[in-house]
């Protein structure tokens, strides 16, 4: 007899997703049921992680067992191939969104160069420019999707002559002025990063972060829409940076030309990237439902995305005070923790004026309508 594991509403349920007493006719509960069951305890932390696809993880994980290679192996490649698929530019993989982001500021060349980038992110986006010994500068962020500002970026462009600058998609929809950003550093020659640590499973008319600018840098932290509890990985269209990355996570082999360090996956991680890249758009499409369904409705004053946007919803992110929030997306803007004297009105106000919803991925607790219910590898 398989083992149980619990779902969202605390009933033992079987590795085939059918919940214990809770069967119709034909084996599955009736749809009104399976679909309380999808759009449950969304406010419930979780990871981003199906139990349905355990058993095909475990026998991925018994196959590198078996191939006696552990690292730079067929699954990091399967992985990186399964993003590229939906990002829609080359990826490489490493073992966190540091690694790839050093990669991507060294081969831009921003040592003893002015990097710009919003004040509004987390502290890893302004310290991975200054190790690699670039000067920070930051911009100010629109009020109403708390990512940079073009205006802000434009002035910064003229007052600074930045060599890269580095765009935060936050919270997982893409920043509003991408496309102005993107276009100014290709005028400039402002070699442009696009932070998309938030961004898994966002795409404006059918475009993807990272495609925008030179290189996009996605993490696979605990907490992300898809993870593999630590991870990155670098996408871009440039063979010549793909090329680089690929020598940079690995010491620079195989000619040490690169000065890299070690930011390898390992096959182990691989594989739940490979699993968790397959389960992206059913996972993004589920918590889209759910706010759509059920947050829309009761948040007026919630983030509007433009026209063709989708969002990944790693934060659901509303403008009005809530009793129930998992706090802000940042809690004290970059240029305040370091002490620069830079007035950033924007920045200041949206920390201030910010809550996140609750918004976590419930996979589906009971089998879905179908004429099987024996899972799948």
């Amino acid at each position: 007899m398989p083992p149980t594991v619990v779902d969202a509403c605390h009933r033992a349920v079987n590795p085939s997703g059918v919940a214990a007493g809770a069967t119709s006719t034909l084996g599955v509960p009736p749809p009104d049921r399976q679909r309380h069951a999808l759009m449950s305890d969304h406010s419930r932390f979780a990871i981003g992680f199906d139990a349905r696809d355990r058993a095909r993880l475990h026998d991925l994980w018994d196959g590198v067992i078996d191939s006696q290679r552990w690292s730079e192996g067929d699954l990091t490649a399967a992985f990186e191939d399964a993003w590229s698929a939906w990002n829609g530019a080359g990826a490489v993989a490493f073992s966190g969104w540091t690694g790839a982001a050093l990669a991507a500021l060294e081969f831009a060349g921003v040592r003893g160069e002015t990097v710009l980038c919003p004040s509004n992110t987390f502290m890893a986006t302004p310290l991975a420019a200054m190790h690699c010994g670039a000067d920070v500068q930051f911009v100010d962020c629109r009020r109403d999707d708390l990512c940079m500002s073009f205006e802000d970026f434009e002035r910064k462009v003229a007052e600074h002559r930045p060599k890269a600058a580095i765009l935060v998609h936050i919270g997982g929809h893409i920043a509003f002025d991408v496309e102005r950003i993107a276009a100014l550093c290709r005028a400039e020659g402002i070699f442009l990063i696009e932070d998309c640590a938030h961004a898994h499973g966002a795409s404006w008319n059918g475009a993807h972060p990272g495609t925008w600018g030179d290189a996009g840098v996605y993490s696979f932290y605990a907490t992300k829409t898809v993870s593999t509890g630590e991870g990155g990985i670098l996408v871009s269209r440039d063979p010549a940076l793909l090329e680089f990355a690929r020598a940079f996570r690995n010491y620079g082999k195989p000619d040490h030309a690169v000065h890299g360090l070690n930011f390898r996956m390992s096959e182990f991680t691989a594989a739940i990237g490979l699993v968790q890249a397959e389960r992206l758009e059913e996972i993004v499409a589920w918590k889209n439902r759910v706010a759509r369904e059920e947050l829309a409705p009761v948040h007026p004053g919630r983030l509007e995305l433009p026209d063709g946007m989708v969002s990944g919803l790693y934060k659901y992110i509303v403008f009005d005070p809530i009793e129930q929030s998992t706090g802000k997306v940042y809690e004290e803007p970059c240029h305040r923790i370091l002490g620069h004297a830079t007035e950033l009105p924007n920045t200041d106000w949206v920390a201030e004026h910010h809550w996140c919803v609750p918004l976590y991925y419930r996979p589906a607790s009971v089998a879905e309508p179908a004429t099987t219910t024996e899972v799948t590898a």
